[in-house]
């Protein structure tokens, strides 16, 4: 028996440089809900909304599942890839077998890039104040 018939709720966790996605997956109609609000009315670019749901398309169970998701910091952008990796965490604990397709997508890869630290005496991480030699 598929792990999809014994488990009614399942938890992931997301996260793309600062925001951390808290994802809640129920059987459903296909209810996507961020912070209260639907994910349409919250995702402003239809990049983002079409993001989310690449985890839910791979999986072929884009009707399947309502999802309840809590999202703190970062912008738009990374709340989205945070999102994205929170579910695509959540249905393979739904369902182990759907693994290798996700994988292979790279729905389960954190993006582990973080903006670099400010150093003292520069203007940026990287960037220099302009050298005067007189």
């Amino acid at each position: 028996m598929p792990a999809t018939e014994t488990l009614d709720l399942c938890w992931g966790t997301g996260r793309r440089k600062t925001a951390v996605a808290r994802v809640r997956l129920r059987r459903g109609t296909g209810r996507i809900l961020v912070n209260g609000r639907e994910a349409d009315a919250y995702f402003p670019t239809e990049r983002a909304r079409f993001t989310i749901r690449g985890p839910l398309r791979a999986a072929k169970a884009t009707n399947k599942f309502d999802i309840f998701s809590k999202i703190v910091g970062g912008g738009t952008a990374s709340q989205a890839d945070a999102l994205l990796l929170g579910i695509a965490r959540a249905l393979v604990k739904l369902d182990p077998e759907i693994q290798p397709r996700l994988k292979e997508e790279g729905f389960l890869t954190r993006d582990a890039r973080e903006k670099e630290r400010q150093k003292y005496g520069q203007r940026g991480a990287r960037a220099r104040y302009q050298f005067s030699k007189r």
